[in-house]
């Protein structure tokens, strides 16, 4: 018995859980109906639960406490139990089907599961176990009256809830794209490791039937099998949760590096009302991406009355002359335009010319109007801005 597994890694991993499960208990309170974050977070609590009542330390400090030897075995068998039959629910919850289906297969799963957990702790009463065992109590009782068919019972309805669990997340992620195929065909290999675990031990019972002893399976085997698939059912839930915001924070700070040049541009635009505060640093990148779109904006309507047009169509010329495209020439176009307007704003004296009503481009056309500054062609109107706001004055 001195020979099992490390209490750390248990209460390590079930510390993770508990927690990832705390995140999400304000969430449940605000939607209590919600069945499939219901699942995630008895999932979760109940994985926290495995990890804990697993422990070689606790099963000593429980049996202690209740002066019942074993008292932790219907402990620990009910809540793998219940991982099995909360794994099963929650993807029966979460994969796409009719209301009415969903509902009838989640009620199947919580009765059976909920047999299941009724049976364990009255074959447990029911059958006699004196004898404290902390890491080898399956092979011990193996052949055991009761305490024989409640372990057989658990491996059976745990084995059975991950590896349907694990087949549905492989057939569902064939037809889905993105974080949640990611996540699911991370979960498919996390719910058969905890299969390996059931037959590891199976095994290791055929073989007391037998007359051959492989404990080292019950004890060093199977919890090996256990902390990599405990890991790997975490993050296969975390990418399809984690994904989309990951994904949509790296556009927003891809997109704000690519608005600097304009906002370098035009960050010098007097803009009467505007918010000009810092943020905080922990703002997160789409908020920094909104308030950068919006001072860009306010700066481009602050130059409205200074826009001439026909700064406009001689950069136009010039881009197209070029060889650009017409979407990129335009872009130039309204660029040379904006730097010609912010010359003529920052001349004291200087009047408007023919002014427009609007910015020359929309928020969420504000990137291509950003490369455009780049452009060779407004090289000219950078030495010479107002030249041909001028000129056109003439003519």
């Amino acid at each position: 018995m001195s020979h099992g597994p490390d209490n750390t890694v248990f209460y390590l991993c079930g510390a993770l859980l508990l927690l990832i499960c705390l995140l999400k208990v304000p969430a449940l309170l605000r939607r209590r109906r919600d069945m499939l974050l219901s699942s995630v977070v008895l999932l979760l609590f109940d994985g926290a639960l495995v990890f804990f009542f697993a422990a070689p330390d606790s099963i000593a400090e429980i049996n202690r406490v209740t002066h019942v030897p074993n008292f932790a075995a219907p402990l620990a068998y009910s809540a793998l139990a219940v991982f099995g039959g909360a794994s099963l629910l929650l993807i029966i919850n979460w994969r796409p089907a009719p209301a009415a289906r969903t509902r009838r297969a989640s009620w199947v799963c919580i009765l059976v599961y909920g047999l299941v957990i009724l049976a364990l702790n009255t074959l447990f009463w029911v059958g006699h176990a004196p004898v404290e065992q902390l890491t080898l109590f399956d092979g011990y009782y193996s052949s055991t009256p009761f305490i024989r068919e409640m372990i057989l019972t658990y491996l059976v309805a745990q084995g059975v809830g991950t590896l349907a669990t694990s087949v549905l997340c492989w057939r569902w992620s064939k037809q889905v794209h993105g974080s949640l195929r990611a996540g699911l065909r991370i979960l498919a290999p996390g719910y058969l490791l905890h299969v390996c675990y059931d037959v590891v031990k199976l095994v290791a019972i055929g073989g007391r039937w037998t007359g051959h002893r492989w404990d080292f399976l019950i004890d060093q085997v199977a919890p090996q099998t256990a902390a990599p698939s405990a890991v790997l059912v975490v993050c296969g839930f975390g990418v399809p949760l984690a994904g989309p915001p990951l994904a949509q924070s790296v556009r927003s700070l891809r997109q704000v590096r690519e608005l600097t040049p304009l906002w370098e541009e035009l960050k010098d635009v007097p803009t009467p009302g505007a918010i000009r505060t810092s943020l905080p640093w922990w703002s997160s990148p789409a908020v920094r991406l909104t308030r950068r779109r919006t001072s860009i904006y306010d700066a481009l309507l602050a130059l409205a009355p200074h826009y001439d047009p026909a700064v406009r169509e001689r950069a136009l010329r010039a881009a197209l002359d070029r060889g650009d495209d017409a979407d990129t020439a335009e872009a130039t176009a309204e660029a040379a335009m904006v730097i010609a307007a912010r010359a003529r704003q920052s001349r004291a004296g200087a009047g408007p010319g023919r002014a427009t009503d609007a910015p020359p481009r929309q928020p969420h056309d504000l990137i291509p109007l950003s490369r455009a500054l780049t452009s060779p062609v407004l090289s000219t109107f950078r030495e010479r801005p107002c030249a041909p706001a001028e000129s056109s004055h003439r003519d």
